[in-house]
């Protein structure tokens, strides 16, 4: 099933097809738990935020329409259940964790244990940082940077313009350059 499209896919799990649905699932799964993790920094919500999204797209297999996409309906989806995570969590007082247990992580860690140390700290510092962000920007650098989204498809997304998603994405590039420069990436 590996060359066929979304929403070939979607149909046939629609028909009741669950390798269908599970070769979507495949697909997506790591990139939206990067997404998720890097919105809400902590790998067990992301987790949750996840697994949540695709029980979500799962039950509404019969609404689910062609019009853009598959993957931008599916991070808009994404996107909804980490702002309300992140809102939900402010309401009771608890904020994002520490994304020290991001993964996967920078490099590969069959190389020489001091230089896989250190990507693990540029790595640490960088999610902070992100994590600094508000989650407006944060959900277009990490949609853009991250995931490698189109200006339109995260526009979609995110429901809003073009031009505000470069504006955004503009500001959000600044914001973190100044938190990594506050967190001391610039000895990194």
């Amino acid at each position: 099933m590996s060359g066929v499209d979304d929403w070939t896919l979607v149909a046939h799990a629609r028909a009741g097809d669950t390798d269908a649905f599970a070769e979507l699932v495949r697909r997506y799964q790591r990139p939206v738990m990067q997404f998720c993790l890097r919105m809400v920094g902590s790998a067990q919500d992301a987790e949750e935020i996840a697994q949540d999204t695709f029980v979500r797209v799962y039950r509404h297999l019969h609404r689910l329409e062609p019009r853009a996409k598959f993957s931008t309906l599916l991070f808009g989806i994404a996107r909804n259940l980490t702002l309300n995570f992140l809102r939900d969590a402010k309401r009771r007082g608890r904020g994002v964790t520490d994304p020290m247990d991001t993964r996967p992580h920078l490099g590969d860690e069959t190389q020489r244990p001091d230089r896989a140390a250190r990507l693990r700290e540029i790595e640490a510092t960088l999610m902070r940082a992100i994590q600094r962000l508000s989650p407006e920007h944060r959900e277009v650098l990490v949609l853009r940077e991250l995931n490698g989204m189109d200006y339109e498809g995260i526009a979609r997304v995110v429901k809003c313009r073009k031009g505000t998603v470069k504006s955004r994405l503009a500001r959000a590039r600044e914001q973190l350059h100044a938190q990594l420069a506050a967190l001391g990436g610039d000895r990194l």
